[in-house]
């Protein structure tokens, strides 16, 4: 089958000058890419590269592909992770990964929150705040972290986020609202083990891949926040453990929690949910991300597969799989 990948490169964007790092946090590398196409090969496709943005489109109406794999960020608001499906959309070609509605909600952090738990889903506490000013006033239990609302890959995420004080809370609400133009989430801070869960397939299909825990090895796990910092650092800062340390009963709870969200959501043929226990040992819902990082070295998604005993052509295996099996329904 020849299928075509939808990406965007770190190396084809350039970063305004005056704004933080990580602004180019979410785009894939080189390495990425090849990495696809070369398990695409190995399972007897054609790859062929697309890119992203106005060459995607240029590309896919030129010559389209029979599947389109997406890993493509997008570029603008809160819906740019949406661009590619929904061009496939438009013009009747199938795509891997969830439809652009889901797409676009996951990324705004405190909306999909809001859907998951009118599902019933357990999330922490939280609040969006437009004007730092409304940070301090907020009635919200010390300590919390302080993210960007509309961001992937830990961007705007630093050591710092975690905040103690009224005075810390309202500077990290400046700065994510300066630095990335956007409302910041302020969320109740939770203590427990944090453990991120892969997830195949759509709808009753869906299954957990495994369950993977992300153990610091620099500070207290009641104090650890998984950073830019400490995801650039990974290897020195922090311990994976496949399946998680934690009591079979609890590891159950952690699962139906990431699952229920994934389903919740619409998540459809692969995601990676994260999941992080309170103080009394409960899972709590953190986030979703429904385009999981697909580097086979760096990827927690790719880690915690390969650690689980599934190989990284048969990840994207199973990714192609299950969108093949949806789009001929």
């Amino acid at each position: 089958m020849r299928i075509g990948i939808a990406f965007d490169l770190k190396s084809d964007r350039t970063a305004r000058a005056d704004g933080p790092d990580d602004l180019l946090e979410e785009y894939d590398s080189e390495e990425t890419v090849a990495a696809i196409a070369g398990a695409l090969s190995e399972l007897g496709h054609d790859p062929v590269l697309l890119g992203g943005g106005r060459r995607f489109v240029e590309r896919l109406l030129a010559d389209a592909p029979e599947l389109v794999f997406t890993i493509a960020e997008g570029a603008g608001t809160r819906s740019r992770e949406a661009h590619v499906p929904a061009v496939c959309e438009l013009v009747g070609v199938p795509c891997t990964h969830s439809d652009p509605l889901t797409l676009a909600v996951t990324l705004d952090k405190a909306l999909a929150k809001k859907l998951a738990a009118a599902d019933g889903v357990a999330t922490p506490r939280f609040a969006v705040v437009e004007d730092p000013a409304e940070a301090a006033a907020l009635e919200f239990d010390l300590p919390a972290i302080v993210k960007p609302n509309q961001e992937g890959s830990s961007m705007g995420v630093r050591l710092t986020s975690r905040v103690r004080t009224r005075e810390e809370l309202r500077r990290e609400a400046t700065r994510v609202v300066r630095d990335y133009g956007e409302p910041a989430l302020i969320e109740e801070f939770l203590p427990g083990t944090e453990m991120t869960v892969g997830i195949l397939g759509t709808g009753r299909r869906a299954r957990v891949v495994a369950a993977m825990e992300i153990a610091p090895r620099t500070v207290a796990t009641a104090e650890f926040v998984y950073s830019l910092e400490v995801k650039r650092d990974w290897e020195a800062r922090v311990e994976y453990f496949v399946p998680p340390r934690v009591p079979p009963a609890s590891l159950g709870a952690v699962e139906a929690c990431a699952l229920a969200a994934y389903r919740a959501l619409g998540c459809r043929d692969v995601g990676r949910v994260d999941v992080r226990l309170d103080a009394q040992g409960n899972p709590k819902f953190l986030e979703a991300n429904p385009l999981p990082g697909m580097n086979p070295r760096t990827g927690d998604l790719c880690i915690l597969s390969a650690r689980s005993g599934l190989s990284y052509v048969e990840l994207v295996g199973a990714i192609v799989a299950s969108a093949l099996e949806r789009s001929a329904r």
